[in-house]
């Protein structure tokens, strides 16, 4: 049977399991956190091994710059893009109007690191430190640093560029190996969320999860696979029935990060990437692509602002909009990192640090399910801005693309 069958009956299998057993489902937690211990156990190097050699093996310096704009530049327009969806939504749907935050404790939130600091720790004091915590933007611009001087040194530096070449190899096999565990993993997952949480949670948040359901549809069926019909010039229904499997992980996992290997791999036999810009394209993404989070922070800071009486202004609304993309491409790609970015968006708007507390208090026991579902957008925006970035650098295998996914 396909992973992408066995990850889909497990999905259903837990929310069955998590019904019936209710609050004894904690008991399977274990089982889902070691999943996900293992999956981002192989992040890192993967991430590291693929770019360095992807970039080594570019053949010209000048591609980097190509590949490596091309990709920022759509993931920062469909980010964009996911602003204004939430905003439109959260207007919509007005979930702020008459909320009461009586009996809500609130969360303090830290302040968001300024953006020059963000800028900064991109570039690594020391890069063994930054592959050992799993500072992804550090790890990233040090691979594509080493693996540009592999590109320039040319034969000279032959024996490491085929030594990141096998790495690949090695860590492609692993990654396949524990994505066998996958069913059991996600089967543990879900029914840890449906006996904890419950169906019945989003009976309490409901318009916020009217809102975030039709701006994710939104994202993904109109700007992701708009992107793909009106710029790569390809038709999206391939698009969608390769990426099941990535959509499955993604959702069951509520993280970008542990996403990663299996959306490179998704990329590569469904969709026809090549390795190049699979590699290149999928871990930026997974860093600093956020549709998601961009999409629930616009539906949030409209939940807020009604909720508080605030009348926004247009300019007030732009700049929100600003401070919210920055936000989400600082995002961490990790369960409910987006609830601990409200603070600079929320400021921009006199929303005071209580006030803001008092969000994050109240949204906090209901956000793992909402969690699970933004993460969607946040992944089908990595691969589309990959297929599109592969199509125009002439790097798409068009027959795979449209050929159905590998069994």
């Amino acid at each position: 049977m396909a992973l992408w069958k066995r990850i889909l009956g497990a999905l259903v299998l837990g929310g069955l399991a998590g019904l019936l057993l209710g609050e004894a489902a904690e008991g399977l937690k274990w089982l889902g956190d070691l999943f996900i211990r293992l999956i981002r156990m192989i992040v890192v190097p993967l991430v590291f091994v693929s770019i360095v050699s992807a970039v080594a093996g570019m053949g010209q310096v000048r591609r980097l710059g190509s590949i490596g704009g091309r990709t920022l530049a759509l993931y920062l327009a469909t980010t964009a893009c996911a602003v204004v969806i939430g905003l439109s939504m959260g207007a919509l749907f007005q979930p702020g109007v008459g909320v009461s935050f009586a009996g809500t404790t609130p969360k303090a939130v830290g302040e968001a690191p300024p953006v020059v600091d963000q800028l900064l720790a991109i570039v690594p004091l020391n890069p063994f430190e930054a592959l050992a915590a799993g500072d992804m933007l550090a790890v990233i611009f040090f691979a594509i640093l080493l693996g540009a001087a592999v590109l320039v040194q040319g034969e000279a530096a032959g024996p490491v560029r085929r030594l990141f070449e096998a790495g690949v190899s090695l860590m492609l096999f692993i990654t396949r190996v524990v994505m066998e565990a996958a069913p059991f993993g996600v089967f543990a997952l879900i029914a840890w969320v449906t006996g904890t949480v419950g169906f019945a949670v989003f009976g309490h948040v409901a318009l916020i999860a009217g809102a975030l359901v039709a701006g994710s549809l939104l994202q993904v069926l109109v700007i992701h696979g708009g992107l793909l019909r009106l710029v790569a010039r390809l038709p999206a229904l391939p698009f969608f029935r390769g990426i099941s499997e990535a959509v499955l992980v993604a959702f069951s996992t509520s993280s970008s990060a542990a996403t990663l290997p299996v959306a490179m791999r998704v990329a590569e036999k469904n969709l026809g990437v090549s390795p190049t810009v699979a590699a290149t394209a999928l871990p930026i993404g997974a860093t600093v692509s956020m549709d998601g989070t961009a999409l629930y922070i616009g539906i949030l800071t409209m939940f807020a602002a009604q909720a508080f009486g605030i009348e926004l202004t247009l300019a007030q609304l732009a700049f929100a909009g600003v401070t919210t993309v920055l936000v989400a491409v600082g995002s961490a790609p990790v369960p409910s990192a987006s609830l601990f970015m409200l603070a600079a968006v929320l400021s921009t708007l006199g929303v005071s640090a209580e006030q803001t507390a008092l969000v994050v208090g109240f949204m906090l026991p209901f956000d793992r399910p909402l969690d699970m579902t933004r993460t969607i957008p946040n992944n089908t925006a990595d691969l589309a801005v990959a297929v599109t970035v592969a199509r125009w650098e002439g790097e798409l295998d068009a027959e795979t693309y449209r050929a159905p996914p590998i069994e």
